[in-house]
């Protein structure tokens, strides 16, 4: 199985806490005002490349404090980050996923529902310029929220984390 990605970072220091390698998903439909990744928009962007390799690649990497999945938007290709991302979270990998989506929306759809079963953290919301802000550590604008996922399920509401 391959995802469509616009590149991967093996060691960033910006995408989550510590040392986090980040795949940067194709594809994305918010069309954000501002965005500084339009060049993962286009659906048929990017290139391919086998689920395996990502993963045997993130294995290889004993320096990382774990996996960011960004893009583009990830929950375009929900279905094949959700195998990734079990495929992670069977070796204790930390996961965090950026989307334009909104976590209530997400819980609604079955393949987006998967990939958030096998995640730590979700920063979720689109980006909006007029709301920017460098205050707020890994996120672009004040109304994106850092969630912890499996508590939000678990409690059936929202516990955003703030860092």
């Amino acid at each position: 199985m391959k995802l469509r990605i616009a590149g991967i970072n093996r060691e960033s220091l910006v995408d989550g806490p510590g040392i986090r390698y980040v795949i940067f998903s194709q594809g994305c439909i918010h069309n954000c005002k501002g965005c500084h990744n339009k060049d993962t928009h286009p659906l048929d962007g990017g290139y391919e490349v086998e689920l395996e390799y990502i993963y045997n690649d993130i294995l290889k990497n004993k320096f990382i404090d774990g996996v960011t999945f960004s893009g583009g938007d990830p929950l375009i290709q929900a279905d094949k980050f959700s195998i990734l991302a079990k495929m992670l979270k069977e070796k204790n990998i930390h996961i965090i996923c950026y989307t334009g989506y909104i976590f209530e929306d997400i819980i609604n759809e079955k393949d987006k529902l998967e990939l958030l079963k096998n995640i730590d953290i979700l920063i979720d919301g689109p980006f909006i310029q007029e709301q920017r802000t460098l205050k707020k550590s890994f996120v672009g604008s004040t109304n994106q929220r850092i969630i912890d996922v499996k508590k939000s399920l678990e409690n059936n509401k929202i516990v955003e984390i703030k860092w």
